[in-house]
């Protein structure tokens, strides 16, 4: 993904890259050089990045056991 540099010196960064890293309006972010010399951008604040599916993970609630969970999905009840 390319973009282009400002006369600034400010950059766009990518819609993919930000949601990928979390990033949104606000968010700090750092950058390193690696010792490959790669430059590396990460967040700056310690969040961690919750994948679209660490977001749909939980529980189903009281009430019911996992015995009468397999039961409902396997239509014996």
């Amino acid at each position: 993904m390319a973009t282009t540099v400002t006369i600034k010196g400010q950059v766009a960064i990518p819609k993919a890259v930000r949601e990928l890293l979390g990033i949104k309006p606000g968010s700090k972010v750092d950058f390193r050089r690696t010792g490959s010399g790669i430059v590396e951008i990460r967040r700056a604040d310690s969040k961690p990045v919750r994948s679209r599916f660490q977001n749909l993970r939980g529980h189903a609630g009281e009430g019911l056991s996992t015995d009468d969970i397999m039961a409902l999905t396997r239509g014996d009840a």
